[in-house]
């Protein structure tokens, strides 16, 4: 979601004819912020700390700080150092751009916040600026009305409002035109697309109508909440061959009491059945979670109820965080809170074994071949490319730039808990 906010304001400034150039040379600096954990924060801190110095011996650049740290701490950030001059939350980057020109004209310090949960001043703006050319991020709703006890999205991102559903195909059939064969909705919490109106248009319909837009290749979405997920979806999803066989369903915890004290509203019972249900409408499906260590009272039994649930399922992927108390929300100031060292053994025993179950599932693949669009320079390794499955694997491959944004059909050769390696196939 930040690098789709990022990408707009990249967008709206070339628009109004600045130029991108690198942070030692720039006259503005955008960053983008991230507030969901402690730590999160604190690289931002340092990040803001390094050109405050130079700052206060140049006089530049000047910094504009967006998202959800600064709606929540802008305004004593900026007084720290004085290089912030716009500070603005999420839901008010609309501003942003204006702000900026006429900030740099009289030296003035904006600020923009959040203060009504449910107002709105958006970036009006497609993309069309992005690091990368062949895939995109859509954003289809703000906020979240879910209130789950850890989490901080509602006090800095605001309740949930759905797009209007012609605005956000309309957005799609433009990235498309420019070249765009990969588009991945985003939300707070996409199942629940459309359940703020009245008009009884969902995401599995929404869903439906991205996945027949021309030029579209590839559809996928993020995150799913259990709580909202209708079995539609994957009716939408089983007939409809562009969207990709991936779902991420954050299950948080394997304990029915921290579930009831995280306020997630669903039992492991119940999370369970709905993995089934997935699983027999999509049999080819790569499921993926988000798991937190370590909330507020969890007794060893309790995690390892989490750790139980992980390795019966056997997910292909498990974001793991040890909890991280965020102010404002309530499990902030619950009664028992886990020592941080406590934590962090859990979080260790916990992927370490998550990291042998995903290995097992990526060496399913080995001999099999796979459709991959390759989207960027492999991380590591000169002469390599990496791109995805339809199931969300990712796949290391030779080749060079020039092939980037393109299909491949790859034979994998080898797997490791994170990525397959393969070699282009090229038929009999």
């Amino acid at each position: 979601m930040n690098s789709y906010d990022g990408d707009r304001l990249r967008t709206a400034m070339i628009h109004k004819g600045w130029t991108e150039t690198p942070d030692e040379t720039a006259d503005v600096v955008f960053l983008v912020t991230c507030s969901i954990r402690e730590k999160a924060e604190q690289k931002v801190a340092s990040e803001i700390g390094r050109y405050d110095l130079q700052f206060r011996k140049t006089g530049g650049p000047i910094l504009v700080l967006v998202g959800c740290m600064a709606q929540r701490i802008g305004r004593e950030m900026a007084k720290k150092f004085p290089c912030i001059r716009i500070v603005s939350g999420p839901r008010h980057l609309g501003l942003v751009p204006q702000a900026v020109e006429d900030t740099m004209q009289d030296g003035r310090a904006r600020f923009f916040f959040d203060d009504d949960p449910r107002a709105l001043d958006d970036l009006e703006v497609v993309p069309t600026e992005r690091t990368n050319p062949f895939k995109a991020f859509v954003t289809i709703s703000y906020g979240c009305d879910r209130f789950c006890s850890y989490c901080i999205v509602p006090h800095v991102r605001g309740r949930l409002q759905s797009r209007a559903p012609e605005e956000i195909l309309t957005e799609v059939e433009t990235l498309a035109q420019t070249g765009v064969k990969e588009i991945s909705l985003l939300g707070q919490n996409v199942d629940a697309y459309g359940k703020d109106g009245s008009g009884g248009y969902g995401f599995a319909r929404l869903l439906d109508d991205v996945s027949k837009i021309e030029g579209v290749e590839r559809i996928r979405f993020y995150t799913s909440h259990p709580k909202d997920f209708d079995e539609d979806i994957l009716e939408v999803m089983a007939r409809a061959p562009r969207i990709c066989r991936a779902i991420n369903l954050p299950v948080q915890s394997g304990s029915d009491r921290i579930l009831k004290e995280m306020n997630r509203g669903y039992t492991s019972a119940q999370y369970l059945e709905l993995v089934a249900k997935i699983r027999a409408a999509l049999p080819d499906v790569s499921l993926t979670t988000d798991l937190i260590v370590g909330f507020p009272g969890e007794t060893d039994e309790e995690y390892h109820m989490s750790y139980d649930l992980l390795k019966s399922v056997k997910f292909d992927i498990v974001h793991t965080a040890a909890y991280s108390p965020r102010p404002g929300t309530r499990a902030a100031v619950m009664d028992g809170q886990i020592d941080k060292r406590v934590k962090a053994a859990r979080l260790n025993e916990i992927n370490e074994m998550q990291s042998g179950v995903a290995r097992e599932l990526n060496e399913a693949y080995v001999g099999g071949t796979f459709k991959v669009l390759l989207d960027a320079p492999a991380p590591r390794g000169e002469g390599l490319l990496q791109g995805r499955t339809m199931t969300d694997k990712v796949v290391i491959v030779s080749g060079n730039v020039l092939n980037l944004g393109q299909f491949v059909d790859v034979k994998i050769t080898g797997a490791s808990h994170w990525s397959l390696q393969g070699e282009r196939f090229e038929g009999e």
